[in-house]
């Protein structure tokens, strides 16, 4: 069976044959299956960015193929494309627009064209995941507040009921509760439909805690792939990159660096303690 969405040899130019020539994406081979959790991270400039944008084919590659379902996009409907592979850009709070919260969720399933009382149950439906109240749906998405708004923002997304959902650093800006939250909204979408998720961000922390599987970018391609703990064991590698690991990971080589026979590869804070009370001789109360 083939994977959900796949990348082969996608390359993206952007300038092509001018002095501005920049190369974004090279020769990225990439798959995803369904319900996978996959967290992409790399430095600014790495080609993440410009490459989440051609799985829903915002970008049209200069060579190589986006597949989904086994099928090169652009040779359908890109627009149906679309609705199964949603995209939320960074601060999608500046992309609401209607003059009402129900009419901004219900954007995009009125341009699947829907039923009005489908596209209300899926308007309903996606605020729930959210957390946004019925008693909000009839404000406009500009009283609302940071939080508020990003979250209809990724409403608007979840109700075209993508099989694939795509955030790009979608707790940017947020404070700690806020960025809980959200990510509280992201695993809550994908254990209620089994959807694939892909979020890029900067945070190592939110990566840790969250992704299976970790994407790293590095001057245009994929250098690393696998799980969190392969990824972040590889500290010296990300950090010659410009990249951070998990602070605990960070406490944990500087342990192992003063001479204590220590686990390195600790990237969550509930591994930490895990692994200290199992030490010999390690009493903490629990």
């Amino acid at each position: 069976m083939a994977p959900l969405i796949q990348t082969q040899q996608l390359r993206h130019v952007y300038s092509a044959g001018t002095p501005f020539e920049h190369v974004a994406v090279d020769n990225i081979d990439f798959s995803a299956e369904a319900g996978e959790f996959i967290g992409i991270i790399g430095h600014t400039g790495s080609g993440k960015s410009t490459f989440i944008q051609h799985l829903n084919g915002l970008l049209k590659p200069t060579s190589g193929q986006v597949l989904f379902n086994g099928e090169d996009i652009w040779k359908i409907k890109t627009r149906d494309v679309r609705f199964q592979v949603g995209l939320v850009f960074q601060y999608p709070e500046y992309q609401l627009f209607e003059e009402t919260v129900f009419q901004d969720i219900a954007f995009g399933p009125r341009n699947m064209k829907l039923t009005e009382e489908e596209v209300k149950s899926r308007v309903l439906k996606a605020a729930n995941v959210v957390g946004i109240s019925e008693d909000l749906l009839d404000k406009s998405p500009f009283e609302l507040s940071g939080g508020q708004k990003r979250r209809v923002a990724i409403a608007g997304v979840i109700a075209m009921q993508p099989k694939v959902l795509i955030l790009d650093e979608p707790t940017a800006g947020l404070d700690p509760q806020g960025r809980n939250s959200i990510l509280d909204n992201i695993r809550a979408y994908r254990d209620a439909t089994g959807a694939t998720i892909i979020m890029v961000s900067h945070s190592m922390e939110e990566m840790a805690e969250n992704v299976e599987r970790l994407v790293v970018f590095n001057d245009a391609k994929i250098v690393m792939d696998g799980q969190p703990s392969n990824v972040f064991s590889r500290a010296d590698e990300l950090k010659n990159m410009g990249l951070d690991v998990p602070l605990v990971t960070e406490v944990f080589l500087q342990l192992r660096n003063m001479g204590l026979a220590i686990d390195s590869s600790v990237y969550t804070v509930s591994q930490a303690r895990d692994l200290i009370l199992s030490m010999k001789g390690g009493k903490l109360r629990a």
